[in-house]
């Protein structure tokens, strides 16, 4: 093996707001069908996730929207709101869930919490 076979290429580096002494990694492939939407939400931890086929609307915050497509990564913050809903040809997407001593991956709908 050459190493000209080889292409390493970082495609997310993400920094994450404090320290987390993560214990495992759990990894998921989550599929919604069209235009479900989850809606407003937020998780117990950081979520690391890549559309792996339809498309998804992803929007951190009051920050504007965007439409992922397969190969697109997104991050969604411990505690911050997020929106991921199903596109209109529904998505699969892979989600990986860093998790501490005895912690499980929870999402927390707030759309109580939300104006609008």
């Amino acid at each position: 093996m050459s190493v000209e076979a080889i292409t390493r290429e970082v495609v997310l580096d993400q920094v994450l707001p404090a320290d987390l002494p993560v214990r495992r990694v759990q990894a998921r492939r989550i599929t919604m069908l069209p235009e479900t939407a989850v809606g407003v939400h937020t998780h117990n931890g950081p979520v690391f996730g890549s559309i792996e086929s339809g498309s998804a609307i992803y929007q951190l915050r009051d920050e504007p929207e965007i439409m992922l497509k397969p190969g697109d990564l997104f991050y969604e913050p411990a505690e911050e709101l997020i929106r991921f809903d199903a596109g209109p040809d529904g998505v699969t997407f892979l989600a990986y869930f860093p998790v501490t001593e005895g912690q499980e991956p929870l999402l927390e709908l707030v759309e109580d919490r939300v104006e609008g």
